[in-house]
């Protein structure tokens, strides 16, 4: 019920937006340009995974069972059409905010908010449906992994394709419209920009969406595995489910909550909406826990964990806010290395991001802590499921956070509508004001995907440790230990061929921009017309071209290493996968935000501002983090959970097919 009126709400939210205003002639025109390439792209993708998806249906059907291979493709689907419905509303609000922006921020805001609460309900609706259904029309958990596996390996695809894609625009119109050419962001003479637009909703639109709805769901079937695994059933097995359920009921009520007040600042009203959805949550989580679950245990333990899954949700967002605002002294530190030039401001923002591990680190480390204390000792309960437990309540409110998150790609859209269409100065400050928020958002979003990653993926280890019946990890096991460095190597592996990836990709932009800046009469003049088309296509056919060797890395290493070393030994692999992906993937996306809101800075007037030695020098830093934190940081959340939940589907084969090399 809860999923349905999810979906419902995501419905009226996508109606609304789409009868709002859409501009001129010249602003739809852009926005259909936008539309067509990111649905070109989206369909290729889908495409491209087909062949991969039968292979893997049919190898799950004959290798663990029909249910499963079943339940592998509902969660394909589910998660495609997630990402696919919250990228069609993307790129249709993106024009009516800029038309909003004509009126003030109040009503650009609103437009806004409400395309990124189309996707962030969309995503939470069909967890809850899937799950649920999946549960009720099997009547057993274990095919229910098949559907969490199906979710990774469409959140991997759409990370590591619209990743590569996004970032090879941005990257290429970058490099020859600003550095070269000296020319603004979303310049219409930039052949390039459109391809960048369109990157912004197939990488972080249509790509978060699938990352996120993945983790809600496989730490959703996690915790329900571990309930199991303890020997509980019955009402204790429903906790997981309807403690999501209550989180989604949360989101939508403090979605109302987010608006601007007369001082029209923006990411105060989207804290207010968070607050609102905690606040919400820990009330009713508290009233089901403790007069309607009907549990036969004290409800403050499980409370107490449900409070640490919800206090990781704020906390992740103000460590990370900090860390990527302008408004704070570690992006205003970055920008002043710009002084001195490109060099110095990159070691600066590589010092930030690595610094930025420090804290979420250390809260993530508190909620184990607390959730295991707290619920150890409680039959059927264990200390494991409390963690399990507390990484559901905080994905329990994937909703709202992907709302603020998807609000991101559609302001940067409108803003470059309202540059290519020449509105009038005014709008673009409303344009660029909610943009710059949305960079911010972004980055915050990103810390609690990477945060509620690591935790959901210690709930997936848990369960394949039952499944294989490991009690224990022996350090002094060379199978371990060589496992350990397989999967500490992993992420490391996996980002060099993503960066390696963007890098090959904008280099065929940069050659194209350059061709026709130097082949089209007029176009730096504004009097000829850019080719967009094949900017757009470029990227298509690398990012394409360029997903598959990640992909195929992810999917067969649990599987190679599992088979050669055993069950320890793969155990060994996902503890090394799990904490190297999370310190990677922090350090990259943070020091990516920070480059660029230092670069973001600088052009607000500090420094020099815009065309200075010191902005140059920041735009270099901003391009090097670009694919880190677009591509290859949000991808390693991806990475890590794909690799546990193959382990998990595989778990029984491995354990009785594998070699015995120790």
């Amino acid at each position: 019920m809860a999923g349905v009126v999810a979906l419902l709400y995501a419905a009226y939210l996508a109606l609304r937006v789409i009868r709002s205003p859409s501009g001129n002639d010249k602003m739809r025109e852009i926005s259909a340009a936008i539309q067509e390439g990111a649905n070109a792209f989206l369909m290729r993708q889908y495409k491209t995974l087909i062949p991969i998806v039968i292979v893997l249906v049919l190898l799950i059907g004959f290798l663990i069972g029909v249910p499963t291979a079943l339940a592998f493709i509902a969660g394909v689907l589910s998660s495609a059409i997630a990402g696919y419905v919250g990228m069609q509303v993307s790129v249709r609000a993106n024009v009516r905010v800029a038309e909003a922006a004509k009126n003030g921020m109040k009503g650009a805001l609103k437009v806004a908010f409400s395309g990124g609460t189309v996707t962030g309900m969309a995503l939470v609706g069909l967890g809850l449906i899937g799950v649920s259904l999946l549960y009720v029309y099997f009547g057993t958990l274990a095919p229910l992994v098949g559907y969490g596996f199906g979710a990774s390996l469409i959140s991997l695809f759409a990370r590591v394709g619209g990743g590569i894609y996004t970032k090879a625009a941005d990257v290429g119109a970058d490099l020859v419209g600003k550095v070269e050419k000296g020319i603004p962001e979303d310049d219409p003479r930039n052949p390039a920009v459109i391809a960048d637009n369109v990157g912004d909703n197939v990488g972080d639109c249509a790509g978060m969406a699938a990352d996120v709805f993945e983790s809600f769901v496989v730490t959703i079937i996690a915790a329900m595995l571990l309930v199991v695994a303890m020997g509980g059933g019955g009402n204790f097995l429903q906790v997981p489910l309807v403690i999501a359920a209550l989180g989604v009921v949360s989101s939508i009520v403090g979605s109302f909550a987010v608006s601007v007040g007369k001082d029209n600042k923006i990411m105060p009203a989207f804290y207010k909406g968070i607050i609102v959805s905690a606040a919400v949550m820990l009330v009713l989580s508290f009233l089901y826990l403790n007069f309607a679950a009907g549990l036969m245990i004290p409800a403050m333990p499980l409370f107490a964990t449900v409070i640490m899954g919800v206090v990781v949700t704020l906390l992740m967002f103000l460590i990370t806010e900090y860390y990527t605002s302008t408004e704070y002294k570690p992006v205003q530190d970055v920008a002043n290395a710009a002084k001195t030039g490109a060099g110095t401001n990159i070691i600066s923002g590589l010092a930030v991001g690595m610094e930025s591990t420090l804290l979420p680190v250390l809260v993530i480390i508190a909620a184990i802590i607390v959730s295991f204390i707290a619920t150890t000792g409680y039959a059927p309960m264990s200390g494991l499921f409390g963690i399990a437990l507390a990484a559901a309540a905080m994905l329990s409110l994937s909703g709202i956070v992907i709302s603020v998150d998807s609000y991101g790609p559609i302001t940067d859209n409108a803003g470059g509508i309202a540059e290519m269409s020449g509105l009038p100065e005014k709008v673009r400050k409303v344009t660029d004001a909610l943009d710059a928020v949305g960079n911010t958002t972004k980055a915050t979003t990103k810390g609690y995907a990477i945060g509620g990653a690591a935790l959901g993926a210690i709930a997936l280890f848990v369960a394949y440790a039952d499944a294989t019946g490991l009690t224990s990890i022996n350090l002094l096991s060379p199978a371990v230990v060589i496992g350990l460095f397989i999967g500490a190597l992993l992420p490391y592996i996996f980002s060099s061929l993503l960066m390696l990836a963007v890098g090959r990709a904008a280099f065929e932009i940069v050659e194209e921009v350059r061709r026709q800046f130097r082949e089209i009469k007029g176009l730096m003049e504004g009097t000829g017309r850019a080719d967009y088309a094949r900017c757009v296509d470029i990227s298509t056919k690398t990012a394409l071209h360029e997903l598959a060797l990640p992909g195929a890395i992810a999917v067969l290493t649990p599987l190679i290493v599992g088979l050669v070393l055993g069950p320890a030994g793969l155990g060994g692999l996902l503890a090394g996968v799990i904490a190297s992906g999370l310190m990677l993937g922090l350090t990259m996306c943070t020091s990516g935000a920070a480059w660029d809101n230092a670069k973001k800075y600088i052009e607000q007037g500090h420094l020099g501002g815009k065309g200075s030695d010191t902005h140059k020098a920041a735009v270099v830093g901003d391009t090097v983090g670009d694919p880190l934190k677009d591509t290859a940081g949000p991808a390693l959340n991806a990475l890590i959970k794909v690799v546990n939940t193959i382990s998990l589907v595989f778990a029984a084969f491995i354990l009785a097919h594998h070699l015995s090399i120790f």
